[in-house]
């Protein structure tokens, strides 16, 4: 037989294939030896598709699951890691004074009383290099140490500003004023000040007297304040930031027209009790509260202004308010992410439209946030809730009718005592 051409054998294997194709109980036996393999694909592909779904909340949770700074959250207490040292050598807090290396004294002028400490902060990029030298020399002289936070990563550039070398650089590229906040002014570290000023860096200080100012918020017993804005300022998002003419300062807005109206019954922000995140001044006590209610992760801080009253130490109708005095002009300039690499056109259309869209849903998370955690807290009451302030109202009445008992009783146990006399 020739080499290439089918055997006789090979064409009846060939028919005898082709009958069991045409059988349809050959077929069904044939098919269920398929269906295990097709479910063992089907499942591999269902679990591939879960994982790459959730990937993005997986990453999202990951920081939320990591505790570095709460100690709180460690198994071991404190005190049982600092056992090995005596009590008398321990220092827990730190400061941001800056110190020579051949002297026992600070960098501070001579005379400068190490009393009454304030702290300024500000998150800087070279472009607004004008207007800090502007804003940083009407705070050193009135006994401030400045801590300048480069976000832009350009920070060689502002070495020949003559106050320079007295001030605290920061460096990290496209990182935002909270960002910078949480990591290092922690409350341990800047304890010593009387008040921190957590500024943007294009504020116009023309109109502004740090020392006056702090006189108004100490007389005035503002644990959270601004400074009014400049009405001809580019931004203004709130009425309540904007200056009068004829007030020292003012603690609530008045707003008769559109969606939102304030009037002297409103006793929530923005109508009362609000601040700004533009140019904000925290106590100490209010800053201790205020860093542990920074999320780590959110670093927009969109939505914490709204909450900034919880930590005004008390009422936040009283505790905070807006200074008329002294006021700021708010410029609106924003240059935070012009230095990400990419071309110019793209740069110009997407950055800002990118960050907007990460605050927008770093707010929604905040607010997710804030909500589970009064579900989850128990024992926490809402000082402003509407329930809570009735039962404080019933609580005081209550408390006024047994001192007016009381009084009464021992008026008449007197006047007993002295009839018997």
């Amino acid at each position: 037989m020739e080499h290439g051409l089918p055997s006789m054998k090979s064409i009846k294997s060939l028919k005898s294939f082709v009958k069991r194709r045409n059988n349809p109980q050959d077929v069904g036996k044939s098919g269920w030896k398929v269906k295990p393999f097709l479910a063992l694909i089907c499942t591999a592909l269902l679990i591939f598709w879960y994982r790459t779904t959730n990937i993005q909340f997986e990453e999202a949770e990951l920081e939320e699951a990591d505790y570095p700074f709460d100690m709180a959250m460690e198994s071991e207490p404190v005190d049982e890691k600092l056992k090995g040292l005596p009590r008398g050598i321990l220092q827990p807090r730190s400061d941001l004074e800056l110190k020579p290396l051949w002297s026992r004294n600070s960098l501070r002028a001579k005379g400068v009383e190490m009393t009454n400490r304030n702290l300024l902060a500000v998150p800087v990029g070279i472009k607004q290099k004008g207007n800090v030298d502007a804003m940083v020399k009407k705070f050193l002289p009135a006994n401030f140490t400045v801590v300048l936070f480069h976000y832009d990563g350009n920070m060689d550039k502002w070495w020949d500003l003559e106050w320079s070398s007295k001030a605290i650089h920061i460096v990290a590229q496209n990182q935002t004023k909270w960002w910078f906040a949480k990591r290092f002014l922690h409350p341990d570290v800047v304890s010593i000040y009387d008040y921190v000023f957590l500024w943007d860096e294009d504020l116009g200080v023309e109109n502004f007297t740090p020392e006056r100012y702090l006189k108004i918020v100490k007389v005035e017993g503002l644990e959270i304040s601004q400074p009014a804005l400049d009405r001809n300022s580019t931004e203004i998002h709130h009425k309540i930031t904007l200056r009068s003419k004829t007030k020292k300062f003012h603690r609530r807005v008045y707003i008769n027209r559109g969606t939102k109206k304030c009037s002297n019954t409103s006793e929530d922000p923005p109508c009362t009790g609000f601040v700004e995140g533009m140019a904000p001044v925290f106590s100490r006590a209010a800053w201790f509260c205020t860093w542990n209610l920074i999320q780590n992760d959110l670093v927009h801080g969109w939505g914490m202004d709204m909450k900034l009253g919880y930590c005004a130490q008390g009422d936040r109708k009283m505790k905070v308010g807006i200074v008329d005095r002294e006021y700021i002009f708010h410029q609106g300039i924003q240059t935070l992410g012009e230095s990400v690499q990419s071309d110019k056109k793209t740069r110009a259309r997407d950055v800002r439209t990118n960050i907007r869209r990460q605050s927008t849903w770093e707010l929604q998370r905040f607010e997710e946030r804030w909500k589970k955690a009064v579900e989850e807290d128990k024992n926490w009451i809402d000082p402003f809730s509407s329930s809570s302030k009735t039962k404080q109202k019933s609580n005081s009445v209550s408390n006024r009718r047994l001192k007016r008992g009381n009084t009464h009783r021992v008026k008449h146990k007197r006047s007993q005592e002295t009839v018997t006399a």
